[in-house]
């Protein structure tokens, strides 16, 4: 798979006017210019850190001279402004709505500190008082310049994805060659192509766009784009997908997709859907901070109070100045969009794109996990085993032609099966019209002017076509899906295929039921094959001879008893994505899948099922880790800033309330950059 990234560098995105948005307090708030905002502030904050003390605490490296004060006032006074804009328009949003949380904190604290370190300009140079009032543009610029990097780097987390799948980006030829009207073909740049060109592909060489097939046939190789390992026969009318092979044929295709329309973009959509969607976590830290900011102003307030009485309206104020900046949330800030990064990364360079983080974060709550059998445990790669006519009229061989000339148009994996046994066999196929595929059944169509159909035994059990039972079971207990050919009502021949399990379906099913989480297993092919391939994985549950809107009913079924986890390969399983607490396109079988599902596998391999879930309860363990470490400390913090251990001499000052800050952050970091993936 691909994501066409054209134009969205992170490096030059601006995000005013309609751009990137920030979800805080439930409303969506215009960010800006986030980068040049931070790089602005950074620049603003160094000065500032050299000439203003920490809480009062000069520092080794800091110095001063005369008018320091003014001038660190000034460009405090900028950087308050102008990078606190977002800050104070995202807090009016969470005021609108009676919900403050980490936007209200925010600007809170900034403005706090702001007007205060201006009184204490004020006070220190052109008042006579002999007592000096410590400011705090230190802790200003710092919390301004974290808040801003913080969601700074939860944008990049949807470009950190972009990053690992623009690595598949070759996928895409730079020309094509397109028809001309003398009937010539010219190589032309790939971003003039336009919708119904006509488009020349020769054989070893990529498709360059969607389209449909107008001329030839070949061996389409879709590996790297929808995760099949098959090559795919591809004929006149049948789709094409830009950046697949085109493996030993010629064939002219009509443009039908470019660009955004694409299947390729398609990617880009689902990454920048992903970070769209509000995680549960953000909700908690949200959460978190509206208790905070509640609990600060609340103690700010009584401490302002009681002190005003104690030992003075100045000794008051600056306790409660104390108080509300000890709350700035530096580490909160960090504490998700840290995780979020690391994690949407992580995923994203081991083959995972997370979709919908919310469906993610539930992963703990699973109960059940249905599989489609089909592509997902197993290869998806049929061999036929046994063709045998049922019929005196017909040879095993004339059978076998007429299932394979009704199958050529098919991309089915049963199709793909049988098709090759009849090339190894060097079979002629013959014209088939009127084909009609028979949902969850097989397909029909019209050879030599006569009616065939090649169908499961289900179908004939539904119609009352005659079989031989035995025969059935005695095949289908090897492991074969089985086909049937039918003509005027009668079986004419049966054929037997196999497909391998993947080598990794095991170690799945093995963690799921490890992690409590029961394994289902589905399939449209029969109880018997079904129970072979069961039996083989450990799996104690399946449900055979579905149709795909059964699958959605079960999906339906088993939530009442408990969250389900859907893994599919992506063909006739979208409904049951998109139902499923969490969807898991595995081999992200086609561009349905992606739309539908809240996460896809780029890879085929069951072990990155295994990965994800890991990864998963690693990501939310090290979130409220976080979320203590960010918050937690001031539990503690606030009531001594307040003064409550005063009459036992204990009073925290503004010194060890930075140095804890400080240490906050910086844990906060450490943590989220040790979250890992386990293979």
């Amino acid at each position: 798979m691909e994501m066409v990234m054209a134009g969205h560098d992170m490096g030059n995105m601006n995000m005013s006017g309609g751009g990137m948005m920030m979800m805080h307090g439930g409303h969506m708030m215009n960010m800006g210019n986030l980068k040049l905002k931070f790089w602005v502030s950074f620049i603003l904050m160094i000065p500032i850190l050299i000439m203003s003390p920490m809480m009062g605490m000069r520092l080794p490296f800091q110095f001063f001279f005369k008018g320091s004060d003014w001038v660190v006032a000034i460009l405090g006074s900028i950087l308050f402004f102008y990078g606190g804009k977002p800050f104070f328009s995202g807090a009016k949003c969470e005021l609108q709505s009676k919900k403050p949380a980490m936007m209200s904190l925010i600007s809170m604290g900034i403005s706090v500190a702001y007007v205060y370190s201006i009184y204490s300009v004020i006070h220190n140079n052109l008042t006579h008082s002999s007592a000096t009032v410590s400011n705090f543009f230190w802790e200003l610029s710092t919390l301004i310049v974290i808040m801003l990097l913080g969601h700074w780097i939860e944008m990049n987390t949807i470009m950190n994805a972009g990053s690992a799948v623009d690595k598949l980006s070759n996928l895409l030829p730079n020309t094509a060659n397109v028809k001309q009207a003398d009937g010539s073909f010219k190589a032309v740049q790939l971003n003039t192509l336009k919708n119904d060109d006509i488009v020349l592909v020769k054989a070893g060489e990529k498709i360059p766009a969607d389209g449909i097939i107008v001329d030839g046939s070949s061996k389409v190789n879709e590996s790297l784009v929808t995760g099949e390992s098959r090559s795919v026969t591809k004929n006149v009318n049948d789709k094409v997908i830009g950046g697949s092979n085109n493996d030993d044929g010629t064939i002219q295709f009509k443009v039908t997709g470019t660009g955004d329309s694409g299947y390729l973009s398609k990617v880009k959509d689902l990454v920048t859907n992903a970070q769209n969607s509000k995680s549960k976590n953000q909700n908690i830290a949200d959460r978190v901070s509206g208790y905070l900011f509640y609990a600060s102003l609340s103690i700010a307030i009584v401490a302002w109070i009681v002190w005003s009485f104690i030992n003075g309206v100045s000794f008051a104020t600056t306790t409660a100045v104390t108080v509300l900046i000890i709350a700035c949330p530096h580490a909160l800030g960090l504490a998700i969009p840290l995780v979020t990064s690391r994690t949407t990364s992580l995923a994203a360079t081991n083959g995972l794109l997370i979709r919908n983080r919310d469906a993610l974060e539930g992963t703990k709550h699973l109960k059940y996990a249905l599989m489609d059998k089909t592509g997902t445990l197993t290869q998806g790669q049929f061999k036929v085993n046994l063709v045998k006519s049922l019929d005196s009229s017909l040879s095993d061989d004339d059978a076998l032609q007429l299932i394979a000339s009704a199958e050529q148009t098919s991309s089915h994996p049963l199709a793909t099966g049988i098709l090759a046994a009849a090339d190894q066999k060097s079979i002629k196929l013959l014209q088939s019209d009127n084909v009609q595929q028979i949902t969850g059944s097989g397909l029909q169509a019209e050879i030599n002017n006569k009616n065939y159909l090649v169908v499961s035994s289900s179908y004939l059990k539904e119609h009352h076509i005659a079989f031989d039972q035995k025969q059935f079971d005695d095949v289908a207990a090897q492991g074969n899906t089985v086909s049937y050919l039918v003509a005027d009502n009668k079986a004419l021949a049966i054929v037997a295929e196999g497909d391998q399990i993947k080598p990794n379906s095991d170690k799945m099913v093995k963690y799921l039921l490890s992690q409590h989480i029961q394994p289902v297993m589905l399939t449209g092919d029969n109880e018997k094959t079904a129970q072979k391939v069961a039996n083989t994985l450990g799996i104690t549950k399946f449900e055979a001879n579905l149709k795909p809107e059964d699958k959605q009913k079960l999906v339906t079924k088993y939530q009442q008893d408990g969250n389900v986890i859907f893994i599919g390969d992506g063909v006739n399983d979208a409904p049951s994505l998109a139902k499923a607490n969490l969807g898991i396109a595995i081999g992200s079988g086609t561009d349905v899948a992606i739309d539908s599902a809240d996460v896809v596998l780029v890879n085929s391999d069951p072990l990155d099922v295994i990965a994800l879930l890991k990864l998963a309860k690693a990501s939310e363990a090290k979130t409220i880790e976080n979320l203590w470490w960010g918050a937690g400390y001031n539990i503690v913090a606030l009531p001594l800033a307040a003064g409550v251990l005063a009459f036992a001499g204990i009073i925290l000052s503004p010194m060890v309330g930075a140095i804890l800050m400080s240490c906050s952050t910086v844990i906060v970091a450490i943590n989220a950059m040790t979250l890992h993936i386990e293979k």
